[in-house]
């Protein structure tokens, strides 16, 4: 009796993590991929291939590299699709509001606006928020820089400098240093034009939605385009796959059970196999055959995958459910389940076995090594285990092995994996910053702090690529741009305290001057009237840096002179910038030459 005991309480103990998980995992899957996009969940807690069908959670996230592509979808049939070198986080996933967080790259967002539906989009520079019906895009820099372009509807858009609202046909550029520019939208590129070719797509016929439950009518396109419907005497309206079927095809074969959320979940590798293999039921009409009968309306609830299980140290094999058969799974799937958390299952037993496995070729048997790793092991098994074994009840009393949480066995080049910035953050501490707002008066940046108005400059013509650097000179021009992490590498940029940069030296600078320490932006310090250098002047390439032999010998290394050399060239740089006529040159004399010679030794 203490043996039974204890295995019971393991048993609850394995099974309580598909008790505690917070979104529903039907909420929000993976609709299409194109390359070697990847995941990263709490489950598999490392990055890991991504598949088609694969539903997602708070807390994942997604990458997707160099000539790749990926499409979510939502329950309420909103589309996000992301391009190459982006990253997007998952940070909640609810009713009735879903909020993501672009790190870095391209994102597209159709919007479907259901009644009192929110959908946040966070930025490392600001908060979009969208209430209504709306199509925008989203672009991140890698040097911080946000535009949100919104092509249908209205979209809310937040930095800490405030809030505006952005209509069809504009773009709001927020910088790093919150500024804001608002322009007209530019000429479409591939990216954009893509989106809408895809939008359009998956909008035409939509027939299937009148044989669809309205909870499900978000998925017509998968239906319309990958088999028809057809009428019959016992279910009604069901529905045959015509595409990525063979013969000796039976539900449930192309796809894996991956652990999920505490629970096996089939991940369909079919185009189509999403809901018919998490709604719904199987059955066989002879003049057809396998049809997918559809949930009736009001009674539409996901589930990890509606089959009758069989397993043994050697072998695990599964069956498609036939309609007003019984579910057994952890937790409530509708009035056609049986939630095992509330029975005895070592009392309980099914009564009859399942329809369809009386079915030639209806029953799927795998090794147990194929089950856990993927990899493929013959396993010979004569009789069918349906009619031989005792059977199941719930999923396999299997613990997962790390490639079990894999939608996909197969090894990503090294060049595609994401590269170390994005590995490094964390979700946690992102929705602990970003917070989910509902109320559209309410700031997500500034909880604490009165809503107010962002300051924007309002442009005539659509902004270029380019602009938003020199916009940010214009418009704080004593912030001195950081150079990217790329242009820090090449030229040798050395970090000695946090968030503090120092240029290179001149050994490591040799052919490429930068414009903050060009030598010929020196003013005269003395007299009356300081004069002005040419920093543009033609003759530029000729002039010639000491090497670093003259360097030691003339003795460039006074901490105070380098001190005071830099204090004096912020001062002239100033100047510069003020003058109108910079071609006054002027031989510097006395202590300014000795201070050109302590930069030139820098």
């Amino acid at each position: 009796m203490k043996i039974y005991k204890l295995v019971f309480i393991a048993l609850i103990l394995f099974l309580l993590p598909a008790y505690v998980y917070s979104s529903n995992p039907g909420s929000l899957r993976i609709s299409l991929i194109q390359g070697d996009v990847q995941v990263k969940t709490e489950d598999t807690s490392e990055w890991v291939p991504a598949s088609i069908n694969m539903p997602l959670r708070d807390g994942d996230r997604l990458w997707v590299p160099e000539s790749g592509r990926a499409e979510l979808q939502l329950r309420d049939g909103t589309y996000m699709r992301l391009d190459e070198n982006s990253s997007l986080e998952i940070l909640t996933i609810g009713d009735d509001s879903f909020q993501f967080y672009l790190t870095t790259g391209h994102a597209y967002v159709n919007f479907r606006g259901q009644r009192d539906s929110l959908l946040q989009m966070d930025t490392p520079v600001s908060s979009i928020r969208a209430y209504d019906r709306s199509k925008f895009k989203i672009d991140v820099s890698p040097d911080g820089f946000t535009d949100i372009s919104v092509f249908n509807g209205t979209v809310y858009a937040e930095s800490r400098n405030g809030k505006t609202r952005v209509s069809a046909g504009k773009t709001l550029s927020v910088g790093e240093d919150f500024f804001a520019d608002l322009s007209p939208l530019g000429s479409s590129d591939e990216w954009e034009r893509w989106n809408s070719g895809r939008d359009r797509q998956l909008d035409e016929g939509r027939f299937s939605n009148r044989y669809l439950p309205d909870e499900l009518d978000a998925y017509s396109y998968d239906f319309d385009k990958n088999g028809r419907w057809a009428y019959t005497t016992d279910y009604g309206y069901v529905w045959t796959p015509t595409v990525s079927v063979s013969v000796g095809w039976s539900p449930y074969r192309i796809g894996r059970w991956v652990w999920i959320g505490g629970d096996y979940v089939w991940v369909s590798y079919e185009p189509w196999g999403w809901v018919p293999y998490h709604y719904g039921r199987w059955s066989h009409i002879v003049s057809i055959g396998w049809v997918w009968v559809p949930p009736v309306r009001g009674a539409v609830y996901w589930g990890p995958g509606f089959v009758g299980w069989v397993y043994t140290p050697t072998f695990v094999a599964w069956v498609p459910l036939a309609p007003r058969e019984l579910y057994y799974g952890y937790g409530y799937y509708g009035p056609g389940s049986v939630n095992i958390f509330n029975i005895d299952i070592h009392n309980t037993v099914i009564p009859n076995v399942y329809k369809n496995a009386f079915l030639s070729n209806a029953v799927t048997t795998i090794h147990r090594d194929t089950f856990l790793r993927g990899k493929p092991v013959d396993v010979k098994i004569k009789e069918n285990p349906f009619l031989r074994e005792r059977l199941s009840i719930g999923r396999p009393a299997i613990k997962p092995e790390r490639t079990t949480f894999m939608p996909l066995i197969k090894e990503i080049p090294r060049i595609k994996q994401p590269p170390q910035p994005v590995m490094n953050i964390q979700v946690r501490n992102l929705k602990r910053e970003r917070p989910l707002v509902k109320e559209r008066t309410s700031s997500v940046l500034r909880p604490e702090s009165p809503q107010k108005t962002m300051p924007i400059k309002t442009l005539k013509e659509p902004m270029a690529p380019d602009t938003r650097k020199y916009r940010e000179k214009e418009t704080f021009p004593q912030r001195q741009m950081q150079p990217s992490m790329k242009q820090q590498k090449s030229e040798g940029y050395t970090t000695k305290k946090p968030g503090e940069l120092y240029k290179p030296t001149i050994e490591k600078s040799k052919g490429r001057t930068p414009e903050a320490t060009d030598l010929r932006s020196i003013q005269k310090p003395m007299g009356k009237q300081p004069q002005k250098q040419d920093i543009y002047q033609e003759d530029k390439k000729r002039q010639i840096q000491p090497t670093g032999k003259q360097q030691k010998l003339e003795g460039y290394t006074t901490e105070g002179q380098k001190k005071s050399a830099e204090h004096y060239i912020e001062r002239s740089k100033q100047k510069v910038a003020e003058s109108k006529d910079l071609r006054s040159i002027q031989k510097p004399t006395g202590k300014q030459s000795q201070k050109e010679d302590i930069l030139k030794g820098r």
